[in-house]
C-alpha cells in the first residue's frame, strides 16, 4: 500500500496511545518522514523486533507491539494445549507499558502471564521461562542501541532465543494480524483478578542469585582480597542484581555512580549506553581519580552485557575488550577447576565464531573440548540444552561473544551480565592476592600464546537505499571472491549463507555444519581472519578482523592494514 495511504489511515485509527496522533499530525508535511515510518513493517525475526519508538509500521509503539503478540499468541496456542509466558522489560522509553499491553493481549488469547513487577536483566526473563516452565517469554529491551529506541525480543520454552523455524512461523502469523481490528484485549485488573496475569514475587529473583552463585569457583576470596569496585548500570536493570550477587560474594567496597545509578531510559549522562564504548565509563572514571578501585564494572541497560576497565602498569584505567575478558575468564575457570580437580575430560567451552581465536588456544592447554558457534547467544543456549538432555549439563564450562556477553552455568541459556559481573570480580581478587592486575593476567596471557589483536568496524547504512546497498555489498563479495586482504593470502573462504568451506591452498571444498547465515569468512595466512556479516538488529555491517603478531605492535600493523581493506569494500 502507498506510504501516504497508510499514514492517512493511521492518523484515523491510531487512537490506542495518544502519543502516536500528536507525533503523526507532527510529520503531516514532511514526505520523507512519512516515507520513513510506513515504508515498511517491523520484520520479526530471532531477534524479535527493534526499531526506533514512534508511529508508524515501520516503528516500535503500542500497535506494532501488540500485532506482534497476537500473532505470537496464535503461534502458541497452535502448538501448546495451555500455553503460558514469562514477561520482563528494562528501563528503555516505554518499556513498562509495552510489557503490560502484551500482557493483556497475551491473557485475552487465553495464555497464562507471569510479569514481573519491576525491571530486571535479560538473564533474569530466561530463568523464569525454565522456573515456571512457560511456553515462551518476551523482554521488552533494545540493549545497548540508543534512547530512542525499543525492542521485543521473543524466547521458546528452553529459555533461548526463537529458533529460525519458530520466528518464521510466529512472523507469518504476526503478518495475517491487522493493526486495528486484529489484536484481542482485555483489562488489566481483570486479568490479574481472574489468574491470567500473575506477578512474580522476589523469591524468583532470589531463586536466580542462588543459581548465579554456585559459580564460584573460590568462594570467600573476594573478603580476603578487600576487593573494591565502581560498578555503574548505566541507568538500566542491573543496579539492584549486581549489588547483591557482589554483597552474597564478599565484595563490601561497591561504588555506585550516582548519575547512572537509576533506571532512566533517556541516558542522560551517556547517550550510547554501551560498555563497549569509552564514553560508557566516563562518570565512573572520574569516580577513580579519587577512589582508585581495583576494577570499574559497567553493564548494559538490560543487563545482559558487562565491561570492565582496570589498572594498567602506567597507573591508567584501561578498557578491556569482550574478547580479552572472555578469554581471561576461561583462563581462570580452567586453571581453577584443573587446581581443584573438578576439570573433567568431557568439559565443553563454547564461542560465537567472530570472538577471539586465543581461546580455542586456550582450551587446548587444559585439554577442555571446544565449539565455535554462529553469532547469536541462542546457539550457546542450544548447546547448553543439548548437554541438558544428555544429561551433561555440568560439563559446561562457559560461553561468550565479543561482544561483551558471557555466560557460566545453566541458569540463563542467554548472556548474563550479572553472573559474569560476579566472576570477574572473583577472578580480579584471586589475582590481587597474587599481587596481580588484570591487565597484568592479560600480558601474561599474550606473552604466552601470543598476541590476538581483534577489532570490529561497523558501517552503517541507514533507511531503504541503505538495506539496498549492505545487500549489494554482500552478494559482490559473493560473486567475486576476494584472493587475498593487505597482501596476506586467502587459504579458506567459507560461506555461511551456502554452506561453503573452499580450502583455496588444496583446492577442495567442505560442507559447514552450522545453520545458514548471511556471513562471509576469509582465513588468511598466519591465521589471521576477517569475517563480514550484516548486523541482525542495526542497519549495520559489521567486520570482524582478528591479526596474531608476536607483539602488540605487530598484530596493530596488521589488524590496520585489514581495517583499510574493509573500508574498502564498504565504500
Amino acid at each position: 500500500m502507498d506510504t501516504k495511504k497508510l499514514y492517512e489511515i493511521w492518523l484515523e485509527k491510531a487512537t490506542a496511545d495518544p502519543d502516536l496522533k500528536a507525533e503523526l499530525e507532527s510529520v503531516k508535511d514532511n514526505e520523507d518522514e512519512i516515507f520513513d515510518r510506513f515504508y515498511r513493517s517491523l520484520e520479526f525475526g530471532t531477534a524479535g523486533l527493534r526499531g526506533v519508538i514512534g508511529a508508524g509500521t515501520n516503528r516500535m509503539n503500542y500497535y506494532t507491539v501488540c500485532r506482534a503478540t497476537q500473532g505470537l499468541a496464535d503461534f502458541l496456542n497452535k502448538h501448546f494445549e495451555n500455553p503460558s509466558i514469562a514477561i520482563g522489560y528494562d528501563s528503555r522509553i516505554k518499556s513498562d507499558y509495552f510489557s503490560r499491553e502484551c500482557a493483556k493481549v497475551l491473557a485475552a488469547n487465553k495464555i497464562k502471564v507471569y510479569l514481573y513487577k519491576e525491571l530486571q536483566p535479560t538473564p533474569c526473563l530466561s530463568f523464569a521461562i525454565r522456573h515456571f516452565k512457560t511456553s515462551s517469554g518476551i523482554i521488552l529491551t533494545a540493549s545497548h542501541n540508543p534512547a530512542k529506541y525499543n525492542g521485543y525480543k521473543c524466547y521458546n520454552s528452553n529459555g533461548y532465543q526463537m529458533t529460525d523455524e519458530e520466528a518464521a512461523e510466529t512472523y507469518e502469523f504476526i503478518q495475517n494480524v491487522d493493526y486495528f481490528t486484529g489484536i484481542k484485549s482485555m483489562d488489566f485488573d481483570e486479568a490479574v483478578n481472574s489468574g491470567l496475569i500473575e506477578y512474580m514475587g522476589d523469591e524468583v529473583i532470589d531463586a536466580f542469585l542462588d543459581e548465579v552463585v554456585k559459580q564460584c569457583v573460590n568462594p570467600g576470596i573476594c573478603e580476603k582480597a578487600d576487593l573494591k569496585v565502581i560498578y555503574t548500570p548505566l541507568n538500566g536493570t542491573g543496579n539492584k542484581p549486581v549489588r547483591k550477587i557482589l554483597e552474597r560474594i564478599g565484595v563490601k567496597d561497591v561504588y555506585v555512580v550516582a548519575e547512572q545509578e537509576m533506571p532512566d531510559g533517556n541516558f542522560p549522562t551517556c547517550p550510547f549506553p554501551n560498555p563497549e564504548i569509552k564514553q560508557a565509563f566516563e562518570c565512573a572514571l572520574k569516580m577513580a581519580e579519587e577512589i582508585k578501585p581495583d576494577l570499574l564494572l559497567a553493564t548494559d541497560p538490560d543487563c545482559d552485557r558487562v565491561g570492565i576497565a582496570v589498572l594498567d602498569k602506567n597507573g591508567e584505567y584501561k578498557l578491556m575488550s569482550g574478547n580479552e575478558v572472555g578469554a581471561m575468564l576461561l583462563n581462570y575457570l580452567l586453571s581453577q577447576k584443573k587446581d581443584k580437580g573438578t576439570l573433567s575430560s568431557e568439559s565443553i567451552a563454547v564461542k560465537s565464531f567472530v570472538s577471539t581465536d586465543l581461546a580455542e588456544v586456550i582450551a587446548k592447554k587444559y585439554n577442555c573440548t571446544f565449539k565455535n558457534l554462529l553469532t547469536g547467544f541462542k546457539y550457546i543456549g542450544e548447546l547448553i540444552t543439548q548437554l541438558e538432555a544428555q544429561g551433561k549439563a555440568e560439563e559446561f564450562v562457559m560461553g561468550f561473544e565479543e561482544s561483551y556477553g558471557y555466560l557460566a552455568g545453566t541458569h540463563a541459556r542467554d548472556k548474563d551480565a550479572v553472573v559474569a559481573s560476579m566472576l570477574i570480580c572473583e577472578m580480579a581478587a584471586y589475582y590481587k592476592t597474587q599481587g596481580k592486575s588484570l591487565a597484568q593476567v592479560m600480558d601474561d596471557i599474550y606473552d604466552e600464546f601470543g598476541y590476538y589483536f581483534n577489532t570490529v568496524a561497523s558501517y552503517t547504512f541507514e533507511g531503504a537505499s541503505g538495506m539496498e546497498k549492505m545487500a549489494a555489498i554482500m552478494e559482490d563479495l559473493r560473486m567475486e571472491m576476494p584472493c587475498h586482504f593487505a597482501g596476506l593470502e586467502v587459504t579458506v573462504a567459507d560461506d555461511y549463507k551456502t554452506s561453503v568451506s573452499a580450502n583455496i591452498a588444496n583446492h577442495t571444498e567442505s560442507e559447514i555444519e552450522l545453520p545458514k547465515s548471511n556471513v562471509l569468512a576469509y582465513t588468511l595466512t598466519g591465521g589471521n581472519k576477517i569475517i563480514v556479516r550484516p548486523s541482525g538488529t542495526e542497519p549495520k555491517i559489521k567486520a570482524y578482523i582478528t591479526a596474531i603478531g608476536e607483539t602488540k605492535e605487530q598484530a596493530k600493523e596488521i589488524a590496520d592494514a585489514l581495517l583499510a581493506e574493509a573500508d574498502e569494500l564498504m565504500k
